[in-house]
């Protein structure tokens, strides 16, 4: 295989001592020769920088001060970076094992992936263990215009896509504008993915890469209602439209029970990109 790829992971924290040193063994762990790791801190107070500091040396690049807010500390981190594969993991969320050897092998033998997500979306509780992963459904460009992976909305939605699981290129990231919505206080994530769908689709992995971290210090009570209100806000702006109840009912539910091997028979743009792993042939496949 060809060399492998340079990988930029930001990672934007305030006041997250408690989770932040997992977050960034999770990401230093992988061992990944290639590694380009921005730490954007808020100024915090909390013992954070202390943490920092520890694995300065292993770091592309750290600053601590004010800054405005998460998505802005964000773009500023990914102009301090020069990777040629990009993600960001908030400083209590966490990658597994091996996530960033696997996603530079998939993204390197497979040029037409311009960026990558999983299938299986995993909960870490407060303690760092991991409590919950699910199958999700895939996405096309042509569903996710039409909201179905727009959280919290069980009329016509089925899954969103989980921000602590997906790549992309840098080349995607520049054709989409080059940075996160800063309109956008809890949704620039969703603005991001609805940028890149009107550049290339989305490949779903099978296995999991990263999860989402559940605890007592998150925001607040209403965040879900305000983060899918921006979400459909998001997808309007690029002339998407959500469905109806009557269209959710007959589109959405019949997706869903449709049974695999009859999913190759729809229309391409009806069918989710995957990328699997073939045991017997020992090796990555695109469907």
């Amino acid at each position: 295989m060809p060399e492998l790829p340079s990988i930029t992971i930001v990672t934007p924290s305030f006041n997250q001592a408690a989770f932040l040193e997992e977050t960034i063994q999770s990401v230093l762990d992988q061992n990944y020769p290639r590694l380009d790791y921005v730490i954007m801190d808020g100024g915090s107070t909390d013992g954070s920088v202390e943490i920092i500091r520890r694995y300065a040396d292993r770091l592309a690049y750290w600053t601590s001060g004010p800054d405005g807010g998460q998505y802005e500390a964000i773009n500023e981190g990914f102009t301090h970076s020069q990777g040629e594969i990009m993600a960001w993991i908030n400083s209590d969320d966490k990658f597994v094992a091996g996530a960033l050897p696997l996603v530079a092998e998939l993204f390197t033998r497979f040029p037409q992936i311009e960026w990558m997500t999983s299938l299986f979306p995993l909960v870490w509780d407060e303690r760092g263990r991991a409590v919950g992963c699910w199958r999700a459904f895939g996405c096309t460009r042509s569903g996710f215009m039409r909201g179905e992976n727009l959280p919290g909305r069980a009329w016509y939605a089925n899954q969103w896509i989980q921000q602590e699981s997906t790549f992309w290129r840098r080349s995607l990231w520049e054709r989409a504008g080059g940075r996160i919505d800063g309109r956008y206080k809890l949704a620039g994530d969703f603005a991001l993915w609805t940028a890149f769908m009107q550049h290339a689709e989305l490949y779903s992995v099978t296995t999991i890469l990263g999860g989402f971290r559940r605890h007592a210090a998150q925001k607040t009570a209403n965040y879900m209602e305000v983060y899918t209100s921006e979400a459909e806000h998001a997808l309007r702006a690029y002339g998407g439209r959500p469905y109806s109840r009557v269209e959710s009912f007959f589109r959405v539910q019949l997706a869903r029970r449709l049974p695999g091997k009859l999913q190759r028979y729809l229309p391409r743009a009806y069918r989710p990109r995957y990328c699997r792993y073939d045991f017997q042939q020992a090796t990555w496949l695109l469907e």
